[in-house]
């Protein structure tokens, strides 16, 4: 293999998706090397160039921080699926495609002729993978569901949150995310498949059931072993040895949680070994966690507020306790560890500007990832798709805009 040759140059990847789940399946593709093409609807786009955020909070919808950085590394066209000229070009253009990557709700892809068997019938190579809430098959399947309802329903709703309010979700639709990823993993081992069959498949991925074997077999493991009902606790997790918990320090929140003993003793002596600590309803952590926990905490709350989160992780460090600080999107984005790793990235929009963004998750040692270009402007490449791939005509392009097609 030569060096620095990207991982999967020589995949296209057609991408019809909206907003997370679909865009960022197929961006982990686009970021190895493959050739994927966005489509987009004429006008509108893709909804995520509405969510931002915007550089000083102005709307625009070339200058959404989520659609550019979910739509790095490639190629955007417009198609109105809605007309059989739409349709029957986007066929063509799997035709020419390895992968089509598409989150389509199960009954826009009935209503519009775009099931797995039409495109397998256009191009019986081709890997079609679906993104949905709730997959394509089983009673949910008609559901309308986005990353809130799929995380939800994995069961982590029943673990967090404060037991006398509403349930709380994951931040930042982490459903949709962790049902991406999934979706691109089991696109890459559906292209090894083909290696050896020759043929493609239709890999359906239901993001709700990937949440579920993140956070149910958890649930499911407790009450079998030992009979563990997982509920909301606030910010702690009772039911277990102390401590499991977030408490405020002097400037945020610090995270302590550990089973091990040794661990927990290394705090006590950190802090002091102080005089309660050596009262045997101190030493029973079974009972601090399961019985008064927020009677511990008072008992540690001076020490943490005399400390920023730095001190305190610099401290939990030195001496071998894993402890850590709640960060803020400021930490993180400041953290010494990220920059020492070089993981942000700088790159220039023609509309947003030069702008900083996550790096790389994982770095390959012959075929790295890579920031190659840009998020495309809505229809960028219509005429490089259209034309120098599909071969339409100058003539064509001007018809398939007045009709509104592209």
């Amino acid at each position: 293999m030569l060096k620095d040759r990207a991982a999967l140059s020589d995949i296209r990847v057609i991408e019809v998706g909206d907003f997370i789940s679909a865009p960022f399946a197929a961006k982990m593709m686009a970021d190895l090397g493959a050739d994927v093409i966005k489509v987009e609807r004429p006008q509108s786009g893709d909804s995520s160039r509405r969510h931002g955020p915007f550089p000083g909070d102005m709307p625009h919808r070339e200058k959404s921080g989520l659609f550019l950085y979910l739509n790095a590394n490639k190629r955007g066209i417009t198609l109105n699926l809605e007309t059989k000229t739409g349709r029957d070009t986007l066929f063509v253009l799997c035709r020419q495609a390895d992968v089509l990557i598409e989150n389509l709700q199960p009954h826009q892809a009935r209503d519009l002729g775009l099931s797995y068997e039409s495109f397998a019938e256009a191009n019986p190579r081709l890997i079609v993978t679906s993104v949905t809430a709730f997959g394509r098959s089983g009673p949910y399947k008609d559901y309308k569901g986005h990353a809130i309802n799929s995380t939800a329903l994995s069961g982590i709703a029943s673990r967090i949150g404060d037991p006398a309010r509403e349930p709380l979700t994951t931040p930042l639709s982490r459903g949709d995310y962790w049902g991406a990823i999934s979706a691109a993993a089991a696109t890459m081992a559906a292209l090894f498949a083909r290696r050896k069959t020759g043929e493609g498949q239709h890999v359906d991925i239901s993001s709700a059931e990937c949440m579920s074997t993140l956070v149910s077999s958890l649930n499911i493991m407790d009450f079998v072993d030992v009979g563990f009902v997982a509920a909301r606790s606030g910010p702690r997790l009772k039911m277990i040895s102390y401590p499991w918990t977030v408490l405020p320090c002097k400037d945020g929140f610090f995270t302590l949680i550990t089973i091990q003993e040794r661990h927990w003793q290394r705090f006590i002596d950190l802090m002091g070994n102080p005089e309660w600590a050596k009262e045997p309803r101190y030493q029973d952590r079974d009972a601090m966690g399961k019985l008064y926990p927020e009677e511990v905490d008072e008992r540690i709350r001076p020490f943490l507020m005399s400390k920023t989160k730095a001190e305190l992780w610099k401290l939990c460090r030195d001496n071998m306790i894993p402890f850590q600080a709640v960060q803020t999107m400021e930490n993180v984005a400041q953290s010494p560890h990220l920059k020492a790793r070089d993981y942000w990235v700088d790159m220039e929009h023609p509309d947003a500007g030069r702008l900083r963004y996550p790096g790389a998750p994982y770095k390959l040692s012959e075929s790295p990832w890579r920031s190659r270009k840009p998020a495309p402007r809505l229809g960028q490449h219509n005429t490089e798709v259209l034309c120098g791939l599909l071969g339409y005509s100058g003539v064509d392009l001007v018809d398939m805009r007045r009709t509104g097609i592209i």
